[in-house]
């Protein structure tokens, strides 16, 4: 399923964090900000190297999770993988 159109237009228009940030409370509930933030984090972790055990013991989570963010990161045309070696 693709992110609505309308959504990326909208959320590319903001300017500032903390409007972004008050818009991102306003539509995800606390559960989903806070999936969306350890997929970030662990994203970031898998870039820089650290083992994917090691990761899943830092964040508290099953292997299952990370491997995902793993094979975001063996794709060479992943936008992350762009986004984080910039």
């Amino acid at each position: 399923m693709a992110v609505d159109p309308e959504l990326l237009k909208i959320i590319s228009s903001i300017d500032g964090l903390d409007d972004l940030n008050r818009f991102f409370e306003d539509i995800f509930t606390p559960a989903e900000l806070d999936v969306i933030s350890l997929r970030w984090k662990l994203l970031k972790d898998l870039h820089k190297g650290l083992a994917q055990r090691k990761i899943a013991e830092k964040y508290g989570i099953s292997l299952c999770k990370i491997t995902r963010g793993s094979k975001i990161l063996k794709n060479k045309d992943s936008m992350v993988l762009k986004v984080l070696n910039s």
